[in-house]
């Protein structure tokens, strides 16, 4: 039992620290305004997993798989998520502005930020309904308990792994706020990689 957890922590850990949209995220809003708002964000990405526990808790994960209408609707919402945050990087204009005064976007929006990209992603549902319960002991009375309390590690684990690199971003804030041209570069490099998380997300077909 103590090895099949320590599986599960070791395999989550790593999958967790693989960059991807939610890593890109959470980087970039900490940058732009600060550790509080890269811990924020890493927080809603972790209260999307709590959503995608509950489904795959529920058994909803399998419609996912059986489902393919289903699937691309979420997928495309999805997509269509992540380009549209892309673009809007790509396309501010505040590059030589003081970070101070730079419009800043409220917590509460980067919290549901964080939680909708991970949310709208079918990938993290489908990947939360195969990965999960090749932890959970067969044949028992509280499979459902077991799933959830996997899903339920696994957010703690993505925010207690995810809020420090976010807090870390943070701190290159301040090297931007004395040259305040490299936001440019992050806006950039942000949403093209994003714009591009996006669309592999749409192009993407079920295993």
């Amino acid at each position: 039992m103590e090895i099949v957890t320590l599986v599960f922590l070791l395999t989550s850990a790593v999958i967790i620290l693989t960059p991807g949209q939610d890593m890109i995220l959470v980087m970039s809003r900490s940058i732009a305004q600060g550790q509080k708002a890269g811990i924020i964000t890493a927080f809603g990405v972790s209260v999307g997993l709590l959503g995608h526990t509950l489904l795959a808790t529920l058994g909803l994960g399998a419609l996912l798989l059986a489902s393919e209408f289903l699937f691309n609707i979420i997928k495309f919402i999805g997509a269509g998520y992540l380009i549209y945050i892309g673009y809007q990087l790509l396309r501010s204009k505040d590059h030589t502005i003081n970070m101070i005064n730079l419009p800043k976007i409220s917590y509460k929006k980067m919290f549901w930020q964080g939680t909708l990209s991970n949310v709208m992603n079918p990938k993290v549902a489908i990947f939360y309904f195969s990965y999960l319960p090749q932890f959970v002991i067969p044949n028992s009375e509280n499979e459902a308990m077991q799933l959830f309390i996997l899903g339920f590690t696994f957010a703690i684990l993505t925010f207690a792994l995810k809020a420090p690199i976010g807090f870390i971003s943070g701190l290159l804030s301040f090297l931007i706020q004395r040259r305040p041209t490299i936001l440019k570069y992050i806006h950039r490099t942000s949403g093209i990689i994003l714009i591009g998380l996006g669309l592999k997300l749409a192009l993407e077909e079920r295993n």
